[in-house]
């Protein structure tokens, strides 16, 4: 057998439903198997291979065992003279398997090999080829020097930022991404360092090939699409983490203990700065809408104070009271309050939200007022002009927000996104259908047609003249029909057209269509496969907001409710658990499916008051997907209301 591919899933079912169709595309000619390593995915990935791609050889592992182990499951079981660790989130090319043999056959001093790779937006990715991260490496990188100097031989060693990235050239370190290895070298060096969870055994399994006495080469003949950002959470804290105590197990392996110790300093430093850099900015990008409302609706209260003051009482010094700096900020602060519980500050933005909010904030301060002493008391008046400068500020800093996005301040609706289709006509109104049912805001400009030889009267045009037609609509997205459009030609396009316009790919016979706008984005699906409200911010939200609620009002009545329910000592316990997030007042019933969003345990849940609670596990897994599906604040309302007497169970 020339080829064994190996490729570890975990909840990517989409991305790797549209990497195997591309293998399927590349084995021509090819005699190669395939293994997918699933690290107890709860997306439904199993259950898709099973029925989808039979072939596929299987290994489901019931935890998450990280990307090195979960490799060598498979590389052990391999019976081919290459080995090709690809992830799922990719898309290879048709010429890829082929050329990559050739490569490997015509270089016998080749251990490992990579390739060009793009991202999602046709961009190319500098980690195609990478040098090895010694302490001055890895400096330059931590602390910006290497994007500043991106060229430079002295500064950008780590992404090799001197070497042409169209001709072939010997490298260092080979993109985990795509590895191409030769079997006999795995042999020798030995598989994946299982020390490395994840992140950096890439890198210590290029390492070990050189110092094997093999080379690694970066060949940029053919070219895979990488999503990236699908799989892990670059611009989270753990990720920082994770990334930088790989780099440190690295240094202790193959670096001296003088040079170990200087490594682990200035990863230590990185772990710090990129930590802390990374909570600023999420921080930043959370905080910066509810800040700028706050400051504008602020800056109103006073500039009102003094006009209401001139206007109403003909003293412009009426206001000059300590109070005005305790009382706005409160005011602000509460309108603030309320946008957020009321979901204002959710994407996409809604104006209902932001008036609910404003709505009830000014109901509260109304209320709050009517219960304070007369001595305390400062202004009706100011409470509601205030209200109404409060809906102008928000409402025109989302709109110059929106128009700065969209260039268009009319933000209730999102811009029309205008797509082209590039395919057959059947699948080109297979996937019109397909936008039509998922109720996409976008407006169709037509089909074009793959090749010129078979352009149709429904055809606008032919691929060729592609450039010139997205300049002609002003097209924001294209859409690719994988059936009908080859890997090879949605690639070039993509590279030659640039970041400007929204790729995605609709596979073969599939009712997903993916695509993502950079490697820092998170792959985006569109698929007609349910669509669960309970995984909805706001829903979210709401549901934490009422556990805490309920267990701090059980808490405050628990001597009402002495006498009439039993297990006080659990319910006590219960409520506890809610308030520190550990459990939740509603949960799903047992066993239930894995398709379905995570959700701590219960205390109840839809089973609960039902008369008959001797259901069939079908029937309760209907009823999990129901209420995760539907659900709304009122569901966990009823459930509780209707089983209060066993908050103790």
């Amino acid at each position: 057998m020339q080829l064994s591919i190996v490729i570890v899933n975990y909840n990517v079912r989409y991305f790797l439903e549209q990497v195997l169709l591309s293998i399927e595309q590349a084995r021509q000619g090819i005699s190669l198997e395939v293994f997918v390593v699933d690290n107890a995915s709860q997306d439904g990935s199993v259950e898709m291979l099973s029925t989808q791609f039979p072939y596929v050889s299987v290994i489901s592992n019931s935890q998450n065992l990280g990307f090195a182990k979960a490799n060598n499951q498979a590389i052990k079981k391999t019976k081919g003279e290459y080995i090709l660790l690809l992830n799922p989130d990719t898309v290879i090319n048709e010429d890829t398997l082929v050329k990559c043999i050739g490569f490997m056959e015509e270089h016998p001093n080749a251990g490992g090999l990579g390739v060009k790779m793009i991202d999602g937006s046709g961009r190319f990715l500098p980690e195609s080829k990478r040098g090895l991260p010694t302490p001055f490496v890895a400096f330059c990188k931590t602390f910006g020097l290497s994007n500043l100097f991106p060229q430079s031989k002295i500064f950008n060693h780590y992404h090799l930022g001197y070497l042409d990235k169209s001709k072939t050239h010997e490298v260092e370190v080979l993109a985990g991404a795509f590895m191409f290895l030769r079997k006999t070298v795995l042999n020798e060096i030995g598989l994946l360092d299982e020390a490395f969870f994840m992140y950096g055994e890439d890198i210590d399994l290029s390492y070990r090939i050189l110092k094997g006495g093999y080379k690694n080469y970066y060949y940029p003949e053919t070219t895979i699409l990488h999503y990236k950002g699908e799989s892990t959470k670059k611009g989270s804290l753990n990720y920082v983490k994770t990334f930088y105590q790989a780099m440190v197990i690295f240094a202790k392996k193959h670096f001296s203990t003088r040079y170990a110790g200087i490594y682990i300093v200035l990863i230590n430093l990185a772990i710090y700065f990129r930590g802390g850099l990374t909570i600023i900015v999420n921080f930043f990008k959370k905080i910066y809408l509810p800040l700028l409302d706050f400051i504008f609706i602020l800056l109103g209260l006073y500039l009102l104070k003094d006009l209401w003051a001139n206007y109403y009482f003909k003293n412009p010094d009426y206001y000059r009271d300590v109070r005005t700096w305790i009382n706005f900020p409160i005011y602000a602060s509460v309108w603030i309050t309320s946008i957020f519980f009321s979901g204002g500050y959710d994407f996409p933005f809604n104006l209902r939200r932001l008036l609910r909010g404003l709505f009830v904030g000014t109901i509260v301060l109304a209320a709050i007022y009517g219960f304070l002493n007369t001595s305390l008391r400062f202004s009706r008046a100011l409470i509601l002009l205030g209200s109404l400068f409060a809906f102008f500020s928000t409402f025109s800093l989302r709109s110059l927000i929106h128009f700065v996005q969209f260039q268009n301040p009319f933000f209730i609706k999102k811009r029309i996104q205008n797509i082209l289709i590039v395919g057959s006509i059947l699948e080109c109104q297979r996937v019109h259908q397909l936008l039509n049912n998922l109720t996409v805001d976008s407006e169709i400009i037509g089909y074009i047609a793959p090749q010129q030889s078979l352009i149709k009267v429904e055809h606008l045009s032919s691929i060729e003249n592609l450039e010139d037609l997205c300049t002609l609509y002003k097209v924001s997205e294209l859409i690719f029909c994988s059936k009908d459009v080859s890997n090879d030609t949605i690639m070039n396009w993509m590279s030659k057209l640039g970041s400007k316009i929204r790729y995605r790919i609709v596979p073969k016979e599939s009712i997903s269509i993916i695509g993502s706008q950079s490697k820092n984005a998170e792959g985006e699906v569109y698929t007609l496969e349910v669509q669960f409200n309970i995984i909805h911010p706001i829903q979210k939200r709401n549901k934490r907001l009422l556990d805490i609620f309920i267990s701090f009002l059980v808490i405050c009545l628990l001597p009402l409710l002495f006498f009439r329910i039993p297990n006080i000592k659990t319910v006590l316990k219960n409520s506890f658990q809610i308030i520190l997030g550990k459990i939740s007042w509603v949960g799903y019933a047992e066993n239930r499916d894995q398709k379905l969003p995570f959700l701590k345990k219960g205390v109840f849940s839809p089973l609960d008051g039902l008369e008959n609670d001797n259901l069939s596990r079908e029937l309760a897994s209907r009823l999990n997907l129901i209420y995760a599906r539907d659900y709304h604040l009122q569901k966990d309302i009823q459930i509780i209301l209707k089983n209060w007497r066993f908050l103790g169970k």
